[in-house]
């Protein structure tokens, strides 16, 4: 694998104009491949194998009215106090803002609330139902704003209106905002990494590059594979992550090539057969990662997972090929100002080395090696401090509870909110979200009328509808609404006893009774990615274990890295469980109103930071694993993995860390959940897992840290990750090599 991608880098370092002009090409070609392709489709939700998509199935298949694709606004008013609704002047306010937005584009139907008794029992506070004809997605900016005016309008006439409902435009914050503060503070990491502005930006633009090409391939693949927009979501996150990481490993490596004296091309080379091999398995880790949500049955996950992993590959690619021909046109550039004048200079004079070599025995190690060395000393206090720290932090994720974002954990500002808060209050919790029961039969009507007789009994339910059958008459919809709304426990246990206790009735009358509804459809999506979070984890974390097998030829390595991988992800979920669903620091965050951990972050994060922690292991412990094949201790091997990558992977963390902070401040809370959760786990993985627990298990184990069977040694493909072939390699340099600096020893 070294020699391959040694050769790779050294053609891309010597092709350095034909190498980039060919990833120019590519970037324009599909640009505009893009700009061409049909626009993507609609976001459809959808969860094959539950009993909530079968019965919306049925319902599109034999009863479209009830399946119609029309996005719909529900626009709740309440009068003034000391008013009643039916008053004249009040109903007739109503009546003209029921018209006005009967004439507003794209509307296909509205309610009368005076009909269809949507008015509440006390007579403050009623709501009309507004249909469009068009998906949320597709309502024009003219329809918008008069579903505005119509509110606007009514509230000049003394009304309260406020709207709920997917074709109400929810609030975005400013595009782009907190990714240009993020990619700002990356910027700013870099460059006091590096202390060069072309290594700074180097790593920005690569990265850059790498997420076009991804992003519009899957806008040009979008309406032939049925990648809707949402799809580039993750696929932008983690080929920001990856695209940055990558780079920066292949730079760092390549000035530490420099600094041994090497001719630039084969400076290139080696970084890329060295810590590019590190790229390619630490990428070939987060494929697996992302890959790997397909197992979890949610079309809309695997799509975004599979789209991701493509990304990743891309950055792959960029690291090994482009960073070492634009490496090409600036050899020098790259390094700090006071090692281009030493190195790109003329060879020095027999006094200058000995004055150079003086200095270098003066020099005190670098801060990683310090602190490997630190670690190295007090490995048990450092292993039990790390372990026990996170494993408090990880308490609460013991009672995590999954549920999905709906307009009740809105901003308490927002109109969707105010409508979920009007409606709970005049017409019960229940009524934002109501069950809807499919019968399937010969006579549907007559089956619904002993549904309907079983449900009226029912406890938790608070209203049962009449029975609705279809032309045909062999489809029925009755709708139900609990005493409970549609987070709460005991609507999730009323879902549960009513697929229980109709089943029977179903079975009595040769009918299938299906119970669905957002709700339900919200509460199987949960339970399915519960079910789905432990194979899920076992999947990956296998995989990524043999393949650890294979970079690190032990097994107690791939051991230790899982099992840090899992202790950091734990913290940080027990960290978003105490201040997102317990309310710990709500203030300080920002979070309105605490409840359950949306249902994909759990799956979300594993795969993401799983990824972005292989990295991290991959880099710093190839390093370690490249000095002991070179003749060091383990512990010495140690000291140096931390003084050749230490900085680079501090300097990687916090990168990720500022981008995923970025998000915290945004309003809505899902992306401040995940911002929070992965800026969290980033920071707990890198500085105390990789950090200080991985090397405490080093010094502990000593050279046992590397074993691995005879019989596996004998038959395990020898992938040289660390590059021993190419130290056998007749080294190419510019003259009189520089002294080395001397080894860390206690």
């Amino acid at each position: 694998m070294a020699t391959l991608l040694y050769r790779v880098g050294r053609l891309a370092a010597r092709r350095r104009g034909l190498t980039v002009l060919l990833w120019i090409l590519v970037l324009g070609g599909v640009g505009f491949a893009a700009s061409s392709a049909p626009p993507p489709p609609t976001d459809t939700f959808s969860m094959p194998g539950t009993e909530s998509q079968k019965a919306l199935d049925l319902l599109k298949e034999k009863f479209p009215a009830a399946s119609a694709d029309g996005a719909s606004a529900r626009v709740v008013v309440r009068v003034p106090a000391n008013e009643k609704i039916s008053d004249p002047r009040p109903k007739k306010n109503v009546a003209t803002l029921v018209a006005e937005l009967a004439k507003a584009p794209q509307v296909v139907a509205t309610s009368d609330p005076f009909t269809t008794g949507a008015v509440s029992k006390d007579g403050t506070s009623a709501y009309t139902i507004v249909t469009y004809k068009v998906a949320a997605l597709k309502i024009s900016d003219d329809a918008h704003n008069a579903l505005k005016k119509a509110a606007d309008d009514a509230r000049a006439n003394g009304l309260v209106v406020e709207m709920g409902g997917d074709a109400v435009p929810v609030k975005q914050a400013t595009s782009g905002t907190y990714e240009s503060i993020g990619i700002g503070v990356a910027a700013l990491i870099l460059l006091t990494t590096f202390g060069s502005l072309v290594a700074a930006g180097m790593p920005l633009l690569t990265a850059a590059v790498g997420v076009g090409i991804g992003v519009s391939a899957i806008g040009a693949l979008g309406s032939t594979l049925g990648l809707s927009s949402t799809t580039t979501t993750l696929a932008l996150m983690i080929g920001l992550a990856v695209g940055i990481d990558y780079a920066l490993f292949v730079i760092s490596r390549y000035r530490a090539e420099m600094a041994e004296g090497r001719e630039r091309v084969e400076a290139a080379g080696r970084a890329v057969g060295t810590a590019g091999s590190a790229v390619v398995f630490a990428g070939l880790t987060v494929i697996v990662a992302l890959a790997g949500l397909a197992v979890v049955n949610v079309p809309i996950l695997t799509k975004m997972g599979l789209a991701a992993a493509g990304t990743v590959a891309i950055a792959v690619l960029v690291a090994v090929t482009l960073v070492p021909a634009l490496l090409g046109f600036a050899p020098f550039k790259v390094l700090r100002r006071r090692d281009r004048k030493r190195i790109a200079g003329k060879p020095l004079s027999g006094r200058q080395r000995r004055k150079a070599a003086k200095e270098a025995a003066r020099q005190r190690p670098n801060l990683g090696a310090r602190w490997a060395a630190f670690v190295l000393r007090r490995p048990v206090v450092v292993l039990l401090f790390g372990v026990l720290s996170l494993g408090v932090v990880a308490v609460p994720a013991t009672r995590l509870e999954l549920g999905l974002p709906s307009e009740g954990t809105m901003a308490p500002d927002t109109t969707q909110r105010k409508a979920y808060d009007m409606l709970s209050e005049s017409f019960g919790p229940g009524f934002n979200g109501p069950l809807m029961v499919a019968i399937e039969a010969h006579d549907a009507k007559s089956v619904g009328k002993a549904v309907v007789a079983k449900l009226s009994g029912e406890p938790g339910v608070a209203q049962v509808g009449a029975v609705t059958p279809n032309k045909a008459g062999d489809t029925a919809i009755v709708n139900v609404v609990p005493d409970k709304g549609p987070a709460d426990d005991q609507t999730k246990q009323l879902v549960k006893n009513l697929r229980g206790d109709l089943a029977p009735v179903g079975r009595a009358h040769d009918a299938e009774v299906l119970v669905s509804g957002q709700t339900a459809m919200f509460i199987d999506f949960s339970n399915t990615l519960t079910d789905a979070l432990l194979p899920y984890l076992a999947l990956v974390v296998g995989l990524a274990f043999l393949l650890l097998i294979l970079v690190f030829r032990s097994l107690i390595v791939p051991l230790k890295a899982a099992l840090g991988f899992l202790l950091s992800v734990s913290a940080a979920l027990g960290a978003l469980v105490a201040i997102f669903q317990w309310g710990w620091l709500a203030d300080i965050v920002g979070v309105d109103q605490p409840g359950p951990i949306i249902s994909t972050l759990p799956i979300i994060m594993i795969g993401v930071v799983f990824g972005l922690a292989m990295d991290y292991e991959v880099f710093l412990v190839t390093r370690m694993r490249e000095a002991y094949v070179h003749g060091e201790s383990t512990r010495q091997a140690v000291v140096t993995g931390f003084r050749h990558g230490g900085r680079v992977v501090a300097a990687a963390a916090l990168i990720m860390t500022s981008v995923f902070s970025g998000f915290i401040v945004q309003d809505n809370v899902f992306v401040r959940m995940i911002g929070l959760g992965l800026a969290l786990a980033v920071l707990f993985d890198a500085f105390v897992v990789r950090m200080a627990v991985i090397p405490a298990l080093f010094a502990l184990l000593g050279d046992r840290a590397w074993w691995l069977p005879k019989w596996l040694d004998r038959i395990l493909p020898d992938m040289d990750v660390e590059g021993e072939r190419l130290s056998r390699r007749p080294v190419v340099q510019r003259g009189p090599r520089p002294l080395r600096e001397p080894k860390y020893t206690r």
